[in-house]
């Protein structure tokens, strides 16, 4: 079993905190192309760095749905988003997986949404719940 630290490593939990606004992708994928939709999500770990946003994370079908996929991506504001959108069209790696994804048609349907954590609640209470000498 994964312990709550690993956890909260692995999908910075904390560092998430720290950014204004959180960029929620969600995607219809064709469910046959999984694997392929896994590798185009691979891509971005190097391109949205680099453009100016941070990754906090692409989800794939496991269990349940299989055509929702869902990419997470924080910024300090829409203005950086912004921003991050014009260096991302002129990135040739970015150019190059849009255009693999589109001949392949890995994603049927994609939809973004921006939301911001609510002060001090952020995954609070399974960090309230674990008791203080395993944190």
């Amino acid at each position: 079993m994964v312990s709550l630290q690993r956890l909260i490593s692995r999908f910075s939990v904390l560092r998430v905190l720290q950014k204004k606004i959180t960029c929620f992708i969600r995607y219809q994928i064709d469910p046959f192309q999984r694997d392929a939709f896994e590798e185009y999500a691979k891509n971005w770990g190097r391109i949205i760095p680099r453009c100016g946003g941070r990754l906090l994370g692409y989800f794939v079908p496991h269990e349940g749905t299989n055509d929702v996929a869902w990419g997470l991506i924080g910024f300090d504001s829409l203005a950086d988003y912004e921003t991050y959108r014009a260096r991302l069209k002129s990135d040739p790696e970015g150019q190059a997986n849009f255009a693999a994804a589109q001949e392949q048609r890995l994603i049927l349907r994609e939809e973004r949404t921006f939301l911001r954590v609510v002060e001090g609640r952020a995954d609070r209470q399974s960090i309230d719940a674990v008791p203080r000498r395993q944190r």
